[in-house]
């Protein structure tokens, strides 16, 4: 079933929940354990559609891991890392399907391989442009073919020279190429980000015992002897996705009288835009129970329904937030006064023109929103008629306008709904838990 039927929520939402682990921490583990020396414990690992594709990707390069599956939404993962220089050719191209993290952070890896390789993935993935990571790479003497600068990507061994790179843009994914190509080339690699960007991949690194500097913006994998690195195995619990969190955090912001808590969320600064971009409108979120693990802060969340206001998002703040600004787009629906965003362009380039697209779809469903060429303002507050909408295949898409149909007039239908489990399996049956109106409807009851 493909189909959500989501129906307007006349109770507030209440409970505790957990939601699956974090998308980009599950990606770098699988792919960093495989280059350990030795053998990788990584529990609570999301085995979503993105992230099972870059397991599938590392398996057919030799790498032996032994799966315990939990839960639906939590596997355990048992990983015989091969050493940096211990991957295997695969025998087919590696199909990342709409992984863009793993298309990526895997260029950087294959990049320093002894042996050529292709990765490809879905008609939706070859649209998104992969220049970003091509150039650092070339740079560095990889030997990489890309028509138009989308893939498939066909890499061929070649020696890597490590280089001085800076960012046009921060960019968590080129820098993680550029990092994970650095352990195979000769020389000290360094990465300039003209602002803050994911550093997942530095911490992993630092815990299998690279030694990873910062200072002044750069980052840079520093030698302290000649000769090739070697990664200590991981032993890793994964943080619950504040990715995924942030869909009912805006639920329950939004539905009155709602009050939820999240446990064991991951609060990485560099993730944590979506808490600030809320509480920027007035949103009541508490943080309880801080602690670490595996070199990640996490916590629970509490969040209750308040009145929200009008707020402007813009710099920094959409670099540590810009995967939740669609469902940050549902909760202004709900503000006084206008909220806007703006500096945004990078969602024109995600799995879909996530600016056009989300704007087309909330004004289906009644929603008054304009765009811009960086961006886009809501002008609130206004209760969203409900009607037909579509995910275009965006997971992220499809839950926000899920957790809109909560807030809607009227029955809401998201098409092509199963998408979702690409990052956030059991959304439907964890958002039920709470006491959502949603629920999945077969594909022949529905017409478009």
């Amino acid at each position: 079933m493909s189909q959500l039927l989501i129906h307007p929520q006349k109770t507030p939402l209440r409970g505790t929940i957990t939601v699956p682990g974090d998308k980009s921490i599950s990606h770098r583990a699988v792919m960093l354990a495989a280059l350990a020396e030795g053998t990788s414990h990584i529990r609570r690992w999301l085995p979503a559609g993105d992230t099972l594709a870059t397991l599938t990707a590392v398996q057919s390069l030799g790498v032996p891991i032994y799966i315990e599956k939990t839960s639906d939404t939590a596997w355990d993962l048992t990983i015989e890392g091969q050493g940096l220089h211990g991957l295997r050719p695969s025998p087919a191209p590696l199909n990342l399907r709409n992984a863009g993290t793993g298309l990526r952070l895997l260029a950087g890896i294959m990049s320093g391989q002894r042996f050529s390789s292709v990765l490809d993935g879905s008609e939706q993935l070859r649209h998104r442009p992969m220049g970003r990571i091509i150039r650092p790479l070339t740079e560095m003497g990889a030997d990489i073919t890309a028509e138009n600068g989308r893939a498939p990507l066909t890499i061929h061994p070649t020696n890597l020279q490590a280089i001085s790179y800076r960012m046009p843009v921060a960019s968590a994914q080129v820098k993680s190429a550029i990092l994970l190509a650095g352990l195979y080339a000769t020389g000290e690699t360094r990465v300039y980000q003209p602002g803050p960007a994911r550093d997942h991949t530095e911490r992993m690194l630092r815990a299998m015992g690279v030694n990873v500097r910062e200072a002044a913006g750069w980052v840079w994998l520093e030698r302290l002897e000649i000769g090739d690195w070697r990664l200590e195995p991981l032993d890793l619990t994964v943080p619950a996705d504040i990715s995924s969190a942030a869909f009912p955090l805006v639920a329950a912001a939004t539905v009155p009288h709602s009050q939820i808590t999240l446990e064991n969320v991951g609060l990485n600064e560099t993730r944590t835009g979506i808490l600030a971009m809320l509480q920027a409108m007035g949103a009541n979120i508490s943080v309880q129970n801080e602690r670490e693990t595996g070199g990640e802060p996490t916590a629970d969340l509490t969040v209750c329904f308040d009145e929200l206001h009008g707020a402007e998002i813009g710099g920094a703040l959409v670099v540590r937030g810009i995967d939740e600004l669609p469902i940050w787009a549902v909760a202004a629906t709900q503000a006084a006064g206008d909220s806007a965003v703006r500096e945004a362009a990078e969602l024109r380039v995600k799995e879909v023109d996530r600016i056009s697209v989300l704007a087309g779809e909330l004004q289906q469903l009644g929603v008054d929103i304009t765009e811009f060429t960086d961006g886009f303002t809501v002008h609130g507050p206004v209760r969203p008629s409900g009607g037909v909408a579509d995910s275009h295949d965006d997971h992220r898409l499809g839950m926000s306008l899920a957790i809109l149909g909560l807030l809607a007039q009227n029955d809401t239908l998201v098409h092509d709904a199963a998408c979702i489990a690409d990052s956030f399996p059991g959304f439907v049956e964890t958002m039920q838990a709470l006491g959502a109106s949603m629920e999945w409807v077969a594909d022949d009851k529905v017409t478009r």
